[in-house]
Order: structure tokens, then C-alpha cells, then sequence
């Protein structure tokens, strides 16, 4: 039975609704990806909560309105944390300010219209819906207390995410806010490992340069000190000369 279906005192606010979080390989894709590149962009900001298939309660009273999971859904002025549930109440009464829901073929047009509904009585600012299948972005914007679709998408630009979208024949590019795309997982494996190995080698130039500078510095004070002993070595000389009544300098002419 799905725990949202009853209410249970014990329980009032179950973490999860017995779905599973992805109906297949794509839309799990699609999620993680979304999720993780916003984590990276906000990695800085301790103020904004980012989450994937959270149950989302917007008021204490169930009877007066259930729960819904956005796919991706970030919250400005949410300190980072793990939560079980984003309880509105709870969270200075901020709602979610974007988000993101990834179509399957489970979806169906009145859930989503639902969802919608629910989005915009609620507060959500920014609303992507994105379908793999068609390759095909809507956008909804708040406007007057409204959410409203956005007919220029390509190249639109999120104005809470700075992030832009950009629709190919083939599919939906994302870009952060210094152009740089999103990328899965194994995309981001490959990058670290390939900044790493880059850290790597800079970091061995740079020990190479410091050896040949050392080397530089060793010689130059191995040349010093052959002067200094020369110098010495002369006046030694010099001193014997003298002792035995000669003039150095006479012997120099």
C-alpha cells in the first residue's frame, strides 16, 4: 500500500511514497545529472538546498494538500543538510523556488497537470519539464502570481539557476553559468581525473623547475666558495713571501 494513501498519527509525514525514484535507465540519467551539476554550481552557497525525489510537504494539514516529489528541486535561503522530507513549515516557509520533472512513460497527463497545479499554488518560481522520448523542454515562469509557459526556449536562460538550455535535434544540452555543460557522472569522473592527472603534471614541472634552480644555486655557490678559497690560497702565499722578504708584487712583474 502506498503510505501517502492513509494517514497514520505515528507517522504523519512518511519519507518516502513506495515509488520507485526513476521509472527507467534514461530518466534516472536525466535526474542525476540535473542534480549533481546544481550541486557543483552551488557548491559554495551554504544557502541553497538542492534535492532529488524529495517528498515535498507545503502545509502540516494532508487533507488539505499531499505531497509531490519534484524530480530536481532547489530551495534559495535552505541551508545545505539531509532531510527525510522538506516539511514547508519547517523551512521558514520557503517553497522550493525551481523545479524539474523528467517525463516516463508512467507519466500521465493528469498527474502532471496536477503536479503543475501544484506548483504554481504553491510558490515554485522556475518550472522545467523535459521529455527524453520527444526531446522536448517546456518552461513554466511565475508571472503575477502565476506560473506561465515560456515560448522562447531555445537558449533560454534561468534567471534563479543562471544556468541556459539549449535544444538540439538529437537532445537537451545544459550549460552552467560559465558555458561549461552538464555532464553525467562518468563525464565528471573523467574530467576530475583528467584535472588531476593536468595537477599532476604541473606539479612536477614545477618540482623540476625548483631541482634546477636548486642545482643552479648549488653551482653558484660551489663557484663562490672556489673563489673564496682561491682568495685565501693567495693570501697565504702572499703572507710566506713576505715572511721570507719578498714583495709579491715584484714577483707578479
Amino acid at each position: 500500500m502506498n503510505p501517502l494513501s492513509y494517514y497514520d498519527p505515528n507517522d504523519p509525514y512518511p519519507e518516502s511514497d513506495g515509488q520507485p525514484m526513476a521509472e527507467n535507465t534514461e530518466q534516472y540519467d536525466w535526474l542525476v545529472k540535473i542534480k549533481e551539476n546544481l550541486e557543483i554550481i552551488f557548491a559554495d552557497r551554504e544557502d541553497v538546498f538542492i534535492a532529488g525525489d524529495l517528498l515535498w510537504y507545503p502545509v502540516p494539514d494532508r487533507q488539505t494538500s499531499g505531497p509531490i516529489a519534484p524530480d530536481v528541486m532547489v530551495a534559495f535561503g535552505r541551508p545545505k543538510g539531509r532531510r527525510g522530507s522538506y516539511l514547508q513549515w519547517e523551512e521558514a516557509g520557503i517553497a522550493p523556488q525551481v523545479a524539474f520533472e523528467v517525463l516516463s512513460p508512467a507519466n500521465s497527463r493528469m498527474e502532471m497537470a496536477n503536479k503543475l497545479r501544484f506548483y504554481e499554488q504553491y510558490g515554485v518560481e522556475e518550472y522545467y519539464l523535459y521529455d527524453p522520448k520527444r526531446n522536448h523542454l517546456d518552461i513554466w515562469l511565475r508571472q503575477r502570481e502565476r506560473l506561465r509557459q515560456v515560448s522562447h526556449l531555445n537558449g533560454w536562460i534561468s534567471p534563479r539557476l543562471g544556468i541556459r538550455f539549449v535544444l538540439t535535434p538529437d537532445t537537451l544540452e545544459i550549460y552552467d553559468p560559465a558555458g561549461r555543460p552538464f555532464l553525467n557522472s562518468v563525464e565528471l569522473a573523467r574530467l576530475a581525473r583528467s584535472a588531476e592527472a593536468r595537477a599532476d603534471q604541473e606539479t612536477a614541472r614545477a618540482d623540476q623547475e625548483t631541482a634546477r634552480a636548486d642545482q643552479e644555486t648549488a653551482r653558484a655557490d660551489q663557484e663562490t666558495r672556489r673563489a673564496v678559497q682561491e682568495r685565501l690560497r693567495a693570501e697565504r702565499l702572499a703572507e710566506r713571501l713576505r715572511a721570507l722578504g719578498l714583495d709579491p708584487n715584484d714577483l707578479e712583474n
